[in-house]
């Protein structure tokens, strides 16, 4: 039996999670002076790729899903949801199939994967809110497309984000939260009303908030101000030096607050890469800068972020100035409630958890300990 030792980042008490067959044993009390954060690992909401696997590329394969769930695990990832983007209704058929057979018969991604998130493709048509979903395929909800998705996933998309405003929104976003879809809000240019509806009408989320919109809004109203001060919808915030500016980010955080904000990483198969010039579906060219931002060649829009969700959760005191602790609570208890999950640190439980340092006051947090299923992922 293996015991790690660390200071739950919910509570601030010390605990000792004894592990055994990758199974927890047994959880105890102890000192919790000079331990690093222990949290159960990570649920990230929307991955489109990472570390050069790419859900949105030609015919996907298992194979290529549960790579990327491998990978997931390695940066302390537990639950996700692949997010695929704004596509024909077959390449979109030919993904959710993929994953669906991932899901069902490979081991890391039986283990993680949570469900599907399809991002599109009723979204703004225009330029900049669209951002790098391809004009050609965006197109109106439709509940018989919605059903097929259904049918290729066999029931896994948990997720739908969609423009407010695209006609026919508010029936579609009634029918889906009645089978227990989340639908969130998202590369929108939305007027206060249309949103209002939209949320009324049952949705609950709003995707990437303050990404995904037009570069030049009114001052006042405008889709952030409306989305950011409904109580109804909770936010998705990317937190990753790139998508928010500091003050950006602070200001929505203590809008939204910790319980109303969920952080995702909205990775893509280039988070990671070295810098340089990449081919991409999505988009077209995409660049890879030094600081891991990830933009369409020759533009000032981003093409998803170059950071999983464990770098952002180190980063975001050093970034935002608030305790490592929130970040975990936006990155692990508030995410898995949009799904429907209670991850736990508990006897029975699989030992996939993390320690992370967070002892230098200025600095990124380290993590000391990534396990999944009791095994180690740290080189």
């Amino acid at each position: 039996m293996a015991s790690y030792s660390g200071r739950d980042f919910a509570s601030g008490k010390g605990l000792t999670v004894h592990v055994r067959g990758g199974v927890i044993e047994e959880v105890t009390d102890c000192d919790a002076e000079a331990l690093p954060l222990l949290s159960p690992g990570l649920v990230d909401l929307q991955v489109n790729g990472f570390a050069g696997f790419d859900l949105n590329e030609g015919d996907l394969t298992p194979e290529v899903v549960e790579a990327l769930s491998q990978a997931l695990a390695r940066v302390g990832v537990a639950a996700y949801l692949p997010t695929l983007i704004t596509a024909s209704e077959a390449a979109l058929c030919q993904r959710l199939s993929a994953i669906r057979l991932a899901q069902q018969g490979l081991p890391f991604s039986k283990a993680m994967i949570a469900g599907v998130h399809v991002e599109g493709p009723s979204i703004s048509a225009k330029d900049g809110p669209r951002g790098a979903h391809p004009l050609a395929h965006v197109r109106p909800p439709c509940l018989e497309e919605f059903a097929r998705w259904q049918g290729a996933a066999q029931g896994l998309v948990r997720m739908v984000t969609l423009a407010p405003e695209t006609p026919g929104a508010a029936a579609y976003i009634r029918a889906l939260t009645a089978e227990g879809i989340c639908v969130a809000l998202g590369h929108c240019d939305a007027t206060e009303e249309e949103i209002a509806l939209a949320v009324a009408a049952g949705a609950s989320l709003s995707t990437h908030l303050g990404n995904g919109i037009a570069a030049t809004l009114p001052r006042h109203p405008n889709a952030i101000w409306a989305q950011l001060s409904e109580d109804r919808l909770m936010a998705s915030l990317i937190l990753d030096g790139h998508h928010l500016s500091r003050s950006t980010a602070r200001a929505m955080l203590r809008a939204k607050g910790v319980g109303q904000t969920v952080l995702v990483s909205d990775s893509v198969t280039f988070a990671g890469m070295p810098p340089g010039r990449y081919s991409s579906p999505i988009g077209g060219d995409v660049e890879v800068s030094g600081d891991g931002k990830v933009s369409i060649a020759g533009t000032a829009y981003l093409a998803g972020s170059g950071s999983c969700l464990l770098d952002i959760v180190c980063r975001y005191r050093a970034f935002t100035g608030f305790p490592t602790a929130e970040a975990l609570t936006m990155a692990v208890s508030n995410p898995a409630r949009v799904i429907g999950k209670t991850p736990a640190l508990v006897p029975g439980a699989p030992a996939t958890f993390l320690l992370l340092d967070t002892s230098r006051d200025e600095a990124p947090a380290r993590p000391v300990e990534i396990l999944h299923n009791g095994a180690s992922m740290l080189p």
